[in-house]
């Protein structure tokens, strides 16, 4: 059977397939239009907050699966967010290409596709449906494919957030040279949380000149304090945003001061 990750990868597999045999959909803009989440990062004297769309998850299950993306993002963005993530993988997040589009039609910040990218494909599905960043899972690629992707996303003027959760994956993203790396606290092979593992990276990231984003985990203005003095530039938060009864306070309250922290 293999762990989650496995699964979701042999999934996202036929959904290669299936994208490959269908008509791209056309950019809802054109794509030179340049919405950069490391500019936000180079001059930010706050914690940089990506708040996450996420209707489902395998560890959780149904989180708040009826919410309009639009309406959800346009309250981000109007609560501080500086950024939002978009989960797109069906199967596994209910999520879809479809929301993507939905918070491209009424926000202008950056926009992070997050899902499972293995394919070129997946990345013109991303850009074509108004993504600025994409993600890439060190653990689900090897090295070759991991810079292959990372150029084929940079010639189509996207951004890419590598994600990370242990010090093998750290080497193989470093080696990239891309400015932009993410430190995933939970675990994909068994989802345990543990926010040791931002500060464990934290300093091997920072070294190499790139920006940090402290993914999952976080659920209090005490846990982003905790990320922000290990290093983090930015967190990525999805769960405590889609559940909390007051998500702007819960945001405003996590927008601390890097006073002190090297942001680069």
């Amino acid at each position: 059977m293999g762990t989650i990750l496995d699964q979701i990868i042999e999934k996202k597999r036929g959904e290669v397939v299936r994208l490959k045999e269908l008509d791209q959909p056309k950019s809802i803009e054109p794509t030179t239009k340049k919405r950069s989440l490391i500019d936000k990062l180079s001059k930010a004297t706050e914690v940089s907050i990506i708040a996450e769309f996420k209707r489902s998850s395998p560890s959780k299950g149904d989180i708040n699966p009826n919410l309009d993306p639009k309406e959800q993002v346009k309250f981000y963005i109007e609560s501080g967010a500086d950024a939002v993530s978009i989960l797109t993988d069906q199967p596994f997040f209910k999520g879809s290409f479809a929301d993507l589009m939905a918070a491209r039609s009424v926000i202008n910040q950056p926009i992070l596709c997050k899902d499972f990218m293995i394919d070129p494909i997946q990345i013109d599905y991303a850009s074509s449906s108004g993504a600025d960043i994409i993600l890439l899972i060190a653990a689900a690629l090897d090295e070759e494919k991991l810079q292959g992707l990372y150029q084929y996303a940079k010639a189509k003027n996207l951004e890419v957030l590598m994600e990370v959760h242990n010090e093998a994956e750290l080497e193989k993203v470093l080696k990239t040279g891309n400015r932009l790396i993410g430190v995933n606290n939970r675990d994909l092979k068994t989802f345990h949380i543990d926010l040791a593992t931002t500060e464990r990276l934290a300093k091997a990231i920072k070294d190499s000149g790139a920006y940090l984003i402290s993914e999952s985990g976080m659920k209090s203005k005490e846990d982003v304090e905790r990320v922000v003095e290990a290093g983090a530039n930015g967190i990525l938060v999805g769960e405590t945003f889609m559940t909390h009864p007051n998500v702007s306070q819960v945001l405003k309250e996590m927008k601390v001061s890097l006073k002190g922290v090297c942001s680069q």
